[in-house]
């Protein structure tokens, strides 16, 4: 049998004003411009090992522009000043909405060695003040191996998840989470992984916390006999998360309506889902396509993520509709239904991003998948957080009563492109008005959803 391959959900194509009042911020000027950073040295392309997925850039001396990116790969390539400009977050940083006293809790397996150091080269690139990642082990996590494809694939993974949450709240506290044993599939690494998160929640550790990995429901324990305890043992990191009003956030896949087998050699033919995703705990976050320019200004509304995976969707087998999807009973049926809500995830409009962790490829990547998004929206919640005074909690009701409005008031901007995430043979769902199964409730305009965020979640 082979091998189960490590499960991040990382594709790579290498390469202080709590005291302001929500209310205040929503009425903030929606203006902001940025630039990208110039680059030059066209790396070599060469395959990705495969617990990552596809890469298409690696190692180049500094980030890429649009146009260098399309003329020697075809992709476009966006660094974090375009996010702050797409998702509208300057005026919030202009209010001193940055993050600032909240922390964002970060689960990897085996982590990276070099990972403040890349952060501080990261920050620095792109004008961002740096901060200090606190390193928490959990477990027997064994000494760094650069040649060891596990332990790349998850230092890649723990770089993207650093970068894209300090890229968008620079301010707020990092503890990234190394575990010592990789999930697969099943359950495999996922105890240690709950066990290290539910002590960081009992030491009051944690305002949000994001994971980049699953694992198919399928491949679990009793999951073909219709027992799903296997699952359902794995969830009192969430259950004391609820308890402690702290924000849990999963990546959606990359596998759009379908997942890995158990071996991880393929996808099932047929649509599953995968957990923590599919936790009615847990909000999940899916993957959209940007087109930015170089100010990062829309040429064109998002679109949903499908080029070198797509974004996952669809309904748990194992969890029933929750209530905060009644409203969206017509979509889901009798089922939760993922995502909830989706950031960038694509690489064909991935991110930049810096790592040393392997000497004989240090320089910049493009990275895309929901492993993306995730951390991208935790720095969101972060906002939040900081703009309401406290923790807001599991978002579910907020965000689809939020979702309601319009983006003029709630934030959250709608997908209906009719893009769709059908994958590898299994048809998915498309990019319609209103909730769907591709990206969820949509996007966000973080200058309105971030305040409006904070107004409907009330202090515990």
């Amino acid at each position: 049998m082979r091998t189960p391959r490590p499960r991040p959900r990382a594709v790579v194509a290498a390469a202080g004003a709590t005291a302001l009042t929500a209310a205040a911020l929503i009425a903030a000027p929606l203006t902001g411009a940025a630039t990208a950073a110039a680059g030059h040295a066209a790396p070599a392309v060469r395959p990705v090992p495969a617990v990552v997925g596809h890469e298409l850039v690696k190692d180049a001396s500094s980030p890429l522009t649009i146009a260098q990116c399309q003329a020697q790969w075809g992709i476009n390539c966006y660094t974090p000043t375009q996010y702050r400009q797409a998702y509208d977050l300057n005026p919030l940083y202009r209010a001193g909405v940055t993050g600032k006293g909240r922390t964002i809790v970060i689960v990897d397996s085996f982590g990276s060695p070099t990972i403040q150091h890349d952060l501080d080269v990261y920050s620095k690139q792109f004008g961002i003040p740096s901060t200090t990642v606190q390193v928490v082990k959990w477990g027997d996590v064994p000494p760094f191996d650069p040649t060891n494809p596990d332990h790349t694939g998850w230092a890649g993974e723990s770089t993207l998840d650093v970068e894209m949450a300090h890229a968008i709240a620079p301010a707020a506290h990092i503890v990234l989470l190394e575990t010592g044993v990789a999930e697969t599939e099943g359950v495999t690494g996922l105890p240690e992984m709950m066990d290290g998160e539910k002590a960081l929640i009992d030491k009051g550790v944690g305002d949000v916390i994001t994971q980049s990995f699953g694992a198919t429901e399928n491949t679990f324990p009793g999951f073909d006999q219709g027992d799903f305890s296997s699952i359902q043992k794995l969830r009192y990191a969430f259950e004391d998360a609820a308890r402690h009003g702290v924000t849990v956030l999963g990546s959606s896949g990359d596998g759009g309506a379908t997942d890995a087998t158990e071996d991880g050699s393929s996808n099932y033919p047929y649509a599953v889902n995968s957990w923590p995703s599919s936790d009615p705990l847990v909000t999940s976050v899916g993957g959209t396509q940007l087109h930015l320019d170089d100010a990062g200004n829309r040429t064109a509304p998002d679109s949903v993520y499908n080029d070198y995976g797509a974004g996952g969707g669809g309904q748990s087998h194992v969890f029933a509709r929750p209530a905060y999807q009644n409203g969206v009973k017509n979509v889901v049926g009798a089922r939760r239904g993922t995502p909830d809500v989706s950031m960038s995830a694509a690489v064909d409009g991935g991110a930049w991003v810096y790592s040393s962790y392997d000497p004989t490829a240090v320089g910049w990547d493009v990275y895309g998948g929901t492993s993306e998004a995730s951390p991208l929206f935790s720095g969101i919640v972060a906002l939040a957080d900081q703009v309401a005074g406290h923790r807001v909690g599991d978002i579910h009701t907020a965000l689809y009563a939020l979702a309601k409005g319009t983006g003029k008031v709630g934030g959250v901007v709608d997908v209906k492109d009719g893009t769709d995430n059908s994958y590898d043979g299994v048809t998915g769902y498309t990019a319609v008005k209103g909730y769907d199964m591709a990206t969820g409730v949509g996007t966000v305009d973080a200058a309105r959803f971030v305040p409006a965020l904070a107004l409907l979640s009330p202090r515990r």
